[in-house]
């Protein structure tokens, strides 16, 4: 007897519809083609206990199962639950008349009971695409299918539910999700606010610039200056998701199996904090069974890097590509996969190698030399791709005692949702720009062009502060940006005069500073 099932198979993003076709002859072999990975071949033994905890007997047959596309690679454990299924329903265990109509994954437990799968959410966009009547998946998933609407989603405990259910032997209701509801309802919920923040302001306003324009950050300063504090905090002051961002950034935390139990949509923009010992491929994505990197994870939010010298120079400089063209394609000889990457890259480092270089209250024992090779560990082209550069001097503790709560990130917000609609409004016309950040050469001279005065003024600052040929183009979308946030159509010269103070890093006599 031949039956069919339906599954699916996640690569990268894409999600391929595959067909479980089991045959029973008489015989005794088991014969499972279709470039099934160890997992898969595996799946015979934990099929085989399930089964007998369930009450069933595995066939003693020749049991033939293809796994359709044969041409393309199954990899995990999600394919147990149709391979079960399809081998009962052959072997006349049970009878159904809707196989045809669902979609089915699952990792299967010896006792029969069914494991959450990492996917389950592009997996169900995939069913409705394809246009099944439902999908099947462990209860742990559910929550996370059903956010797609216009396909029934049943979230099952065991194999003998699915059973079951397939044979109207017991009613089972659809999970039904208001995901606008949920969406909207967590958007605002932040842990961590800006009104801890004591002092700082000059920092804070770059913060402010940067989520405004989407702009890149690097903080250079002592430690315990609060660096790191205030990167947390900047998902807070961000833009709230839209429906289709939180959908797509959903799909990649779905398919990398870092969704939590029970969760549906993510409502609020991601702050990924990857160690510094973390190796290019945990980066940028891949491995022998492709995985989304943290840069893919932090995609429609922020990366950031602690202490970014101490960060592997090849490992940083994979970034390159990726920070430019907001998508990262992994090439390898068996495979190939594109992962979207579009996020805000902070950074932060300590001035020097013993961390101390212009802090009032400690003295720094570095000379020249080390602070510039220790500068050099982050290369000109990466530096090139960070528009904003602010140095940071600690607190003292008298004014941190003194000193009222700062601005709470729901204002601060409210300016950046302001800016940003300008932005939106200016680049509706550009499919591919979004933001001050993403501006090209052309854009920079049509929208960011300073009248005479601000011209004379770049010019004086770029000749005095030494100032890099590279420094031009990202003070004109920072000035652009702040403009935005003043509400101001042109850009005017107190605007680049702001925008100049945030190179700090470009400045030829940086290192020498103090010394």
């Amino acid at each position: 007897m031949l039956v069919k099932t339906f599954c699916a198979a996640v690569n990268g993003l894409e999600v391929t519809t595959i067909t479980i076709e089991v045959s029973l002859n008489r015989g005794v072999m088991y014969h499972l083609t279709g470039l099934g990975d160890e997992a898969v071949k595996e799946s015979k033994d934990r099929i085989a206990a399930a089964m007998q905890y369930s009450g069933y007997r595995f066939p003693v047959a020749d049991i033939t199962v293809n796994m359709a596309p044969a041409d393309l690679r199954k990899e995990g454990s999600s394919f147990d639950l149709p391979l079960a299924i399809g081998i009962l329903a052959a072997n006349g265990s049970f009878e159904s008349d809707c196989l045809s109509q669902y979609m089915m994954v699952g990792e299967l437990s010896l006792d029969g009971r069914l494991q959450p799968v990492k996917g389950a959410l592009p997996i169900a966009i995939r069913a409705r695409a394809e246009h099944f009547k439902g999908l099947i998946v462990p209860r742990q998933n559910v929550r996370e299918a059903a956010v797609v609407n216009n396909l029934e989603v049943y979230g099952m405990e065991t194999m003998t539910d699915v059973i079951r259910f397939l044979t109207r032997q017991q009613a089972y209701e659809p999970t039904v999700v208001d995901t606008r509801k949920e969406f909207y309802e967590h958007q605002y919920n932040f842990d961590l606010d800006f009104a801890d923040v004591r002092g700082q302001e000059n920092v804070k306003r770059a913060l402010e610039v940067a989520a405004a324009g989407g702009h890149n950050l690097i903080m250079i300063g002592p430690p315990g200056s609060g660096k790191s504090m205030m990167a947390k905090r900047l998902p807070s002051i961000l833009p709230p998701l839209s429906l289709a961002e939180s959908l797509e950034t959903t799909q990649i935390h779905s398919v990398a199996g870092k969704l939590g139990k029970g969760s549906s949509l993510i409502s609020q923009r991601p702050f990924r904090s990857p160690h510094h010992t973390i190796s290019e491929v945990a980066l940028v994505g891949g491995g022998s069974n492709p995985m989304p990197g943290e840069i893919s994870l932090a995609h429609n939010g922020v990366l950031f890097c602690d202490e970014l010298p101490e960060f592997n120079k090849h490992t940083l400089e994979v970034l390159r590509q990726p920070l430019e063209d907001r998508i990262i394609t992994i090439s390898r000889a068996k495979y190939t996969i594109e992962y979207p990457c579009s996020f805000m890259f902070v950074a932060s480092m300590n001035p020097c190698p013993c961390g101390y270089y212009g802090d009032p209250t400690h003295h720094c024992v570095c000379s020249p030399g080390q602070i510039e090779r220790y500068l050099s560990k982050i290369s000109g082209p990466l530096l090139d791709r960070i528009d904003l550069q602010v140095e940071i001097t600690p607190v003292p503790f008298r004014d941190i005692s003194k000193a009222a709560p700062g601005e709470r990130s729901e204002r601060i917000r409210e300016r950046v949702i302001a800016a940003r609609e300008r932005q939106t409004e200016r680049f509706k016309s550009h499919r591919t720009v979004h933001c001050n950040a993403q501006m090209s050469e052309r854009m920079i001279h049509q929208y960011a062009e300073p009248d005479d005065e601000g011209t004379s003024l770049l010019r004086t600052a770029m000749e005095k502060l030494s100032l890099s040929a590279r420094a031009y183009t990202r003070i004109l979308k920072v000035a652009r940006t702040i403009a935005d946030l003043a509400g101001s159509i042109n850009v005017k010269p107190e605007h680049l005069a702001e925008a100049i103070g945030y190179r700090s890093l470009d400045r030829g006599d940086w290192a020498e500073r103090g010394h």
